[in-house]
C-alpha cells in the first residue's frame, strides 16, 4: 500500500492507496510547528487505529503548499515506508502542461488535480476545490492547465464574519432546511453555505462561457467541503472527496522509478 498526503495550509488529508482504491483516509490539522518524531508517531497512530498497523507500506507521496512541513513530513514517511517520500511540485515531470505565466507558483494541489482529472476522466474538467481557498482548475483532457480562479475559502469568510461580529454566534457549516432563517444562527448558515454554493455557480458559469474549443467540461467538486456545499450547486456534476489522492498515487507511479 501506498501513504499518500495533500498538505494544505489548514488541513492535511492523508490517504492509503491500495492498488487504484483508497482504503482509508484522514484529515488532521496542519501544524508546520511539528517534529518528525511527532509527525511519524502520528502517522503510526493513525494506521493503528485504522487496524492498519501492521500494514506494508511500498512508499510515500506528498502533494504540500507549506514549504515548512514539507521536508519533516517527508522524513517521517520515510522512516514509515523505509525508502525516500516522493515530492510532487511543479518540476516534476508528470506529462502535463502548465500553460500559465508564472508555472512555478502553481500549487501543488492544483498540479495534482491535473493530472488526477485528465487521466482518470479523459475529458476537460473544471476542478472545484474547496478547502482553504476555494480554487477553479480549468483542465483539458490532454492534462493541459489552462488557469483558473482563486477565491477566499467557505470557512476563512464565515470566520472572518464571525471574528468581526461581535453578536453573530460561530455555527457549523451545514445548509438549514430554508433559506429564510427565523434564527440568527440559522441565517448565517443560510447566508454562507448557499452564498457559497451560488457563488460557486456563477462562478463555473463564467468560465463555461469562456471555456476554450468546443467541448464542455466535466465539473468535478472536491476538497474538504465539497460534501457540504456541492449538493446546492446545480453546476456540479461529480463528488470525489479523494481527486488529490487519487492523483498522488498516479504521480508516485510516475515519478517513483526514476
Amino acid at each position: 500500500m501506498l501513504l499518500v498526503a495533500d498538505v494544505g495550509n489548514t488541513e492535511t488529508t492523508l490517504g492509503l492507496a491500495d492498488g487504484e482504491t483508497i482504503v482509508a483516509h484522514w484529515r488532521v490539522t496542519t501544524d508546520a510547528g511539528r517534529t518528525p518524531d511527532e509527525l511519524h508517531l502520528l502517522l503510526h497512530g493513525l494506521l493503528r487505529a485504522a487496524g492498519m498497523g501492521d500494514a506494508k507500506l511500498s512508499g510515500a507521496a506528498i502533494g504540500s503548499v507549506v514549504p515548512g512541513l514539507t521536508a519533516t513530513l517527508a522524513e517521517a514517511a520515510s522512516r514509515l515506508t523505509g525508502s525516500p517520500a516522493v515530492i510532487v511540485d511543479a518540476k516534476s515531470p508528470l506529462g502535463i502542461t502548465l500553460a500559465v505565466d508564472e508555472p512555478m507558483t502553481v500549487g501543488a494541489d492544483r498540479i495534482i488535480n491535473t493530472l488526477a482529472a485528465s487521466r482518470l476522466h479523459r475529458r476537460d474538467c473544471i476542478v472545484v476545490d474547496l478547502g482553504t481557498a476555494t480554487t477553479y482548475d480549468c483542465i483539458t483532457k490532454d492534462g493541459v492547465f489552462l488557469g483558473g480562479v482563486i477565491q477566499p475559502g467557505v470557512r476563512t469568510s464565515a470566520e472572518t464574519l464571525f471574528r468581526r461580529t461581535s453578536k453573530l454566534p460561530a455555527t457549523e457549516l451545514v445548509a438549514p432546511q430554508k433559506v429564510i432563517g427565523t434564527r440568527t444562527e440559522e441565517c448565517i448558515r443560510a447566508g454562507v453555505v448557499f452564498g457559497a454554493a451560488d457563488s460557486v455557480t456563477g462562478i463555473v458559469g463564467r468560465i463555461k462561457a469562456a471555456w476554450p474549443g468546443s467541448e464542455v467540461p466535466l465539473v468535478i467538486a472536491t476538497g474538504g467541503l465539497a460534501g457540504e456545499i456541492a449538493p446546492h450547486c446545480p453546476v456540479i456534476e461529480r463528488i470525489d472527496p479523494d481527486l488529490t489522492l487519487h492523483g498522488l498515487r498516479l504521480a508516485y507511479g510516475l515519478l517513483a522509478k526514476r
